[in-house]
C-alpha cells in the first residue's frame, strides 16, 4: 500500500514539478556549474544506491555528512533551496525507482559507522530510507545517532497510512529543519 502511495506521489511530484525542477537546474548551473548532487548512500538491507538532489553545496566539498560540513561551504542558493527543502525534489525519482519512499529513515553515508551500527542493532535497515519521517519533523539529525536510530525504530514500529500521511503533510508545510550544518 505505502509502494503504491510513494509511486503515485513520486510521479505526480515530477511531472507538476518538471518546471520548478527545471528552473532550479538552470539556476544551479550558474550557481556552481554542476546543479545536481550524487552521493552514494545506505538503502534497504545496506544496499548501496545513488541518492539524487539539487547541490547546495561548492563542488569540491568533502562527502561527508551535513552535520560535519561547514556552512561556508553552503552556496546563497543552496541557503534558499536547503530552507525550503527543495533541494530534496530529484529524490522523487529516488522513490519512483524504489530505492526510497516519501516516509523512513533518512539515508546515511557509508562513512558513518556510529549510525550504522546503531540502525543495524535496530533493524532499521530492514526498511526502504526516505525522504522525510519522525526524526526529520522533530529536528532530530545525524548529528545525534543514537536518538536518530532509536527515532527510527519508533517510526518503523508504528507507521501507518495516517502517520505517512501525516509526515509528509508536515514536511510539506515546513516542520522539521533538514540536516543540521555547523
Amino acid at each position: 500500500m505505502i509502494r503504491f502511495f510513494d509511486f503515485i506521489f513520486a510521479l505526480l511530484g515530477l511531472l507538476f514539478g518538471s518546471s520548478i525542477l527545471l528552473i532550479i537546474y538552470i539556476i544551479g548551473l550558474f550557481d556552481t556549474g554542476s546543479p545536481l548532487f550524487r552521493q552514494e548512500r545506505v538503502g534497504r538491507n545496506k544496499k548501496p544506491f545513488t541518492l539524487v538532489k539539487f547541490r547546495t553545496m561548492k563542488v569540491d566539498t568533502a562527502s561527508v555528512a551535513s552535520h560535519l560540513a561547514s556552512s561556508s561551504s553552503i552556496t546563497p542558493l543552496g541557503r534558499f533551496l536547503r530552507k525550503s527543502k527543495l533541494d530534496e525534489l530529484p529524490q522523487l525519482w529516488n522513490v519512483l525507482k524504489g530505492d526510497m519512499s516519501l516516509v523512513g529513515p533518512r539515508p546515511n553515508l557509508f562513512n558513518q559507522e556510529e549510525l550504522i551500527a546503531a540502525r543495524d542493532r535496530l533493524g532499521v535497515y530492514d526498511v526502504l530510507p526516505g525522504i522525510t519521517g519522525l526524526a526529520q519533523v522533530n529536528h532530530i539529525d545525524m548529528s545525534t545517532p543514537e536518538l536518530l536510530a532509536e527515532t527510527d525504530r519508533q517510526m518503523i514500529e508504528s507507521l501507518t497510512v495516517r502517520g505517512y500521511f501525516k509526515y509528509v503533510l508536515m514536511t510539506a508545510t515546513g516542520s522539521g529543519q533538514g540536516d543540521r550544518v555547523r
